[in-house]
C-alpha cells in the first residue's frame, strides 16, 4: 500500500485545522478514486519549533516510508527541511498561506508550494484602493500579522500605484489590549483614507466590532487579503461598514461543480469547508501526480519536477498550475466584497475574477524587499 504523510500545524483561533487539513487530504484522495492510500500524521505544534519538524518529516520518511510528506509550513521552516528530502530523494508539498514572502525564492526541486497567497491578494487589495480614487492610506494590523511580510507586500503595492500611507497601526494582542482608538485622529487628519487591513483568525471579529463601535455608519473604505475573506470566522463578525473589499482566495459561493463536490464532501464529512480543508483537498491531486510521476520515471526526482511543473488540474477556486521558476501554484483570485447577513453578520460577495495574477505573481517574486524581515518561523495562522 502506498503512503503519503502528512505534517499537522494546530492553532489556537483555528482550533481545527488539523482535522481540517487532514479531512480534505483523506477526502480529496477518495473523490479521486485512492480510497486505498494510507495517510500517516505527525503533530508540529505551531510548525515553530526546528526539530520538532525535523524529527516529525523523518519519521514520515524513515519509519513509515512516505512518498510523498505534506506540510502546513512557512517557507523558512521548509528550507530547513530541503537537506532531509534532498537526502531521502523525496517530493516535499508545502502548504502556503503566502502571508509570508521569502528573501531567496526556492528552486529546490525536491520541494512544491502550493500556496493561497495572501501577500499577493494584499498587494492586489492596495492597487483596488488605488483604483478607487484613495491616494493615502493607514495601514491597521494586529499584533501577530504584523510580523508577516504580507505588511511589506501591501504597503508596496499602494505606493507603486501612486499612493502614501501616513498612518500604521498595530493592535494588541490580548482582548482587553485590542484597540482601534488610534484610528481616530488619523482619520481627521486624512478623512479620505483607506484602511489596509491584515486581520486573521478572531483578530477579524475583533476588528469589524471595533470600528463598527468607533465609526458607526462612517462608512470607512478597508480592503482585505484573502484571509480577511475567511468565511467561518466572518459568520460571527459584525457587519461595519458598506465599503469593504479586497481579494479572496476562494469562497463557498464560486459557482463550479467542483467547488459544489468539494463543499458537500466537507459538510456530510462533518467539517465546515474553509481555506485550510481547501488546500489539502487540492493538494491530494498533486501528491497522486507525483506518485504516478515516481513511478513512471523511477525516482528520477529532476524528471519528476518536470513533470509537476507542466501539471495542472480543476480545483474548487478554479483551474491551478505552477510556476516553475519558484515551483509554486498558481490559482485564480477573486475581486471580492463583504456583504451584510441579515442578522447584521458578515458574508462574502464574489464580484469578478482578478485579471493577471501570473503577471502580478511574477512581478511580487523580483520585487526587492529593502531590509524587510520578519523572525517568524511558525505557520501562519498558528499560534
Amino acid at each position: 500500500m502506498q503512503t503519503i504523510g502528512i505534517l499537522l500545524a494546530r492553532s489556537t483561533y483555528y482550533q481545527t485545522i488539523g482535522f481540517d487539513l487532514y479531512e480534505g487530504l483523506r477526502s480529496g484522495l477518495k473523490q479521486l478514486g485512492r480510497s486505498d492510500i494510507k495517510i500517516v500524521t505527525e503533530n508540529i505544534g505551531f510548525g515553530a519549533d526546528k526539530q520538532q519538524c525535523y524529527r516529525s518529516a523523518e519519521k514520515l520518511l524513515l519509519e513509515e516510508n512516505a512518498l510523498v510528506v505534506i506540510a502546513y509550513i512557512g517557507h523558512r521552516m521548509a528550507q530547513l527541511l530541503r537537506p532531509l528530502f534532498l537526502a531521502a530523494n523525496k517530493i516535499l508539498i508545502v502548504l502556503d498561506a503566502g502571508a509570508n514572502l521569502p528573501h531567496e525564492w526556492p528552486t529546490c526541486p525536491n520541494i512544491f508550494y502550493h500556496s493561497l497567497h495572501n501577500s499577493l491578494g494584499a498587494s492586489l487589495a492596495a492597487k483596488q484602493a488605488i483604483n478607487d480614487g484613495y491616494v493615502s492610506a493607514g495601514m491597521v494590523t494586529n499584533y501577530y500579522d504584523g510580523g508577516y511580510l504580507h505588511t511589506h507586500s501591501i504597503s508596496k503595492g499602494f505606493e507603486e500605484a501612486g499612493g502614501t500611507i501616513f498612518f500604521n497601526h498595530a493592535t494588541g494582542y490580548k482582548t482587553e489590549d485590542f484597540t482601534v482608538a488610534p484610528l481616530i485622529n488619523h482619520l481627521k487628519q486624512f478623512p479620505n483614507s483607506a484602511l489596509l487591513s491584515l486581520f486573521s483568525g478572531d483578530f477579524v471579529q475583533w476588528y469589524f466590532e471595533d470600528i463598527k463601535n468607533s465609526f458607526e455608519e462612517q462608512n470607512l473604505p478597508i480592503y482585505l487579503p484573502p484571509f480577511g475573506f475567511e468565511e467561518m470566522m466572518l459568520a460571527n463578525a459584525e457587519y461595519p461598514s458598506h465599503n469593504i473589499k479586497g481579494i479572496a482566495a476562494w469562497s463557498i459561493k464560486l459557482e463550479s461543480k467542483e467547488n459544489k463536490t468539494f463543499i458537500e464532501t466537507m459538510t456530510n464529512a462533518g467539517r465546515t469547508p474553509n481555506l485550510f480543508s481547501l488546500l489539502s483537498w487540492e493538494s491530494a491531486s498533486i501528491a497522486l501526480k507525483i506518485t504516478e510521476l515516481i513511478d513512471e520515471y523511477k525516482n528520477n526526482t529532476p524528471k519528476i519536477a518536470l513533470g509537476i511543473q507542466s501539471f495542472s488540474f480543476e480545483s474548487p477556486r478554479g483551474r491551478i498550475y505552477f510556476e516553475s521558476k519558484t515551483n509554486t501554484s498558481i490559482a485564480p483570485l477573486y475581486n471580492a466584497t463583504i456583504i451584510s447577513t441579515d442578522e447584521g453578520k458578515c458574508e462574502v460577495q464574489i464580484e469578478s475574477i482578478t485579471n493577471n495574477v501570473f503577471e502580478h505573481f511574477e512581478k511580487l517574486t523580483i520585487q526587492e524587499l529593502n531590509n524587510s524581515t520578519s523572525a517568524w518561523h511558525n505557520s501562519y495562522a498558528c499560534i
